[in-house]
């Protein structure tokens, strides 16, 4: 007898491969302290929505090296690990809060903090570990909200200008995870000690 159509002696079709999931988007910064996020993040109190999305307090960060994709974040911590080995324990100046980038066209509020060689030093070092440059001088920062669109319109009706005298002793430097799209907050995969004493030999 012969089959038409469909048999049992077809092969059956080749299961449809699922694409891997992407690896996982990080970063390096220093966590700001939960007292000093608390004054930081009221700056943003009163700018208007949707045009402008304030920063979770507890997410409140000063970024050292920009996100990447990190396909090895046992990598990753090895690599901050030997950096913060290098470096001593400094204080973190805040100077001054107002929008930014460009003042005229604002795209953050942010709180800059001061460049001294402690912290300068530090982030050339990490983006050298990581294999990451940027072509533009290094100014740390904390963004406290950020802007759409209608930025110069927000800024003139929310003027913010104004001298900070806040000052944090930094002690560790983490790695952080961003959240995956749809979500919100970021995740501290590790936080290490900036550990170097004096003129004590970095860790091998």
């Amino acid at each position: 007898m012969t089959l038409t159509g469909a048999s049992a002696a077809e092969p059956a079709p080749a299961p449809v491969a699922r694409a891997a999931p992407p690896p996982p988007r990080v970063f390096v910064g220093i966590k700001i302290a939960p007292e000093i996020a608390a004054q930081l993040a009221e700056f943003a109190i009163g700018l208007e929505r949707p045009f402008a999305r304030p920063v979770a307090t507890a997410d409140i960060h000063l970024t050292l090296v920009p996100p990447w994709n990190e396909p090895s974040t046992a990598d990753a911590i090895a690599k901050l690990d030997r950096v913060a080995g290098a470096f001593a324990a400094f204080t973190l100046v805040f100077q001054h809060v107002g929008y930014g980038p460009q003042p005229r066209r604002p795209r953050l509020v942010w709180a800059d903090c001061a460049a001294g060689d402690d912290i300068t030093a530090l982030q050339a070092a990490l983006m050298q570990a990581y294999g990451q440059t940027e072509e533009r001088a290094f100014q740390p920062h904390v963004t406290i909200a950020r802007i759409r669109g209608a930025g110069p319109a927000i800024a003139r009706r929310h003027p913010i200008d104004q001298p900070l005298s806040l000052t944090q002793h930094v002690e560790t430097i983490e790695l952080f995870q961003s959240p995956p799209a749809g979500e919100r907050g970021y995740r501290v995969l590790a936080s290490l000690p900036l550990d170097k004493v004096g003129e004590t030999a970095p860790r091998s």
